[in-house]
């Protein structure tokens, strides 16, 4: 039985046509794990169970500990939330959540990971793994190009920001970016001042942005100017760290900053993160938890946006 998914939810549709047959998931990806479902009846109760998939190695060497709250939906409206639950899972065994049922027909199970953390095999409890660590990987070099960048050796081209000014190399500017690359090979006034006007972003984040083309960037570098990459990564062209960006953008939708992301994801082409957005909002009903918001937002979103959300509307609740 599938099992839909978007950022840090997951909605398993479960036929509730024999009530007292038990029944299991199929796995679902949900940070660094697969997860899965079961339901069975006990009397009138109905036990949900949420345990990482037993074939994972990786769910195997390094438990999560999870942070998470269920939502059980009948086609009648009826509706039953669970707790926030902090639990160590590791098997089928390590959690279950009844609830008192007279459920008939479809109904729908929601998941929603509000964090999760890693528990190795001796115990000890790692970071959150949002942001997931690992993410950004290190080359053999990067200890020399991070002294190169941060010890200005041999620099021969400034970067003028709205704060101030880096220092930085010409050639792995332009091996970095066929923006830079063009404002190098050709006459412009940035090859003859050996200067480039960045002015439309901070101090901070250029330095991410520049740390990012030299590979040196920290994780949560990274993680706090995403935004601000994102525009700067489509600006010069800069297609791995546009992408990882959608990536790490979609991971992290939730009702205080989806639509915020709709928007990034409208103007910047993003489609996947788009759909991510509209899933979360309409298939997973979280409209209706930031309803002012969304006013205030159909007031200033370009209109070509808001017709695409009315489409999506029209999908998730056409007749069936």
């Amino acid at each position: 039985m599938m099992v839909e998914t978007v950022s840090r939810l997951a909605r398993w549709r479960v036929d509730n046509s024999t009530q007292y047959a038990n029944r299991k998931s199929e796995p679902f990806k949900i940070g660094m794990w697969n997860w899965q479902l079961s339901v069975m009846y006990n009397g009138s109760d109905l036990c949900i169970r949420l345990f990482p998939e037993p074939f994972s190695l990786l769910s195997t060497e390094h438990h999560p500990f999870a942070k998470f709250i269920l939502r059980v939906h009948t086609t009648a409206g009826q509706l039953s939330v669970s707790p926030v639950y902090e639990r160590l899972l590791r098997r089928s065994e390590d959690f279950v959540w009844i609830v008192n049922s007279t459920f008939h027909g479809r109904y729908t199970i929601d998941v929603e990971f509000l964090d999760l953390r890693v528990r190795s095999s001796n115990g000890k409890e790692a970071s959150s793994i949002w942001p997931n660590e690992g993410m950004l990987k290190s080359s053999a070099s990067e200890s020399i190009l991070r002294c190169m960048l941060h010890e200005s050796i041999n620099t021969d081209v400034n970067i003028n920001t709205c704060g101030r000014t880096l220092k930085a190399h010409k050639a792995i500017l332009s091996a970095s970016s066929p923006v830079f690359h063009s404002m190098f090979q050709h006459d412009l006034k940035e090859k003859i001042s050996s200067t480039v006007d960045i002015e439309d972003m901070s101090l901070e984040s250029c330095t991410a942005f520049v740390s990012y083309l030299y590979g040196t960037i920290e994780q949560e570098d990274f993680w706090k100017h995403r935004i601000a990459l994102l525009g700067a990564a489509n600006k010069y062209v800069v297609s791995s760290l546009k992408d990882l960006c959608e990536e790490s953008l979609l991971e992290d939708i939730n009702t205080g900053n989806v639509l915020e992301l709709l928007q990034e994801a409208w103007f910047y082409h993003l489609d996947k993160l788009k759909k991510g957005c509209l899933t979360y909002l309409f298939n997973f009903g979280k409209i209706h938890e930031i309803k002012d918001q969304v006013n205030d937002f159909f007031k200033s979103a370009e209109k070509e946006l808001v017709q695409e959300m009315l489409q999506e509307v029209l999908m998730v609740w056409k007749p069936v």
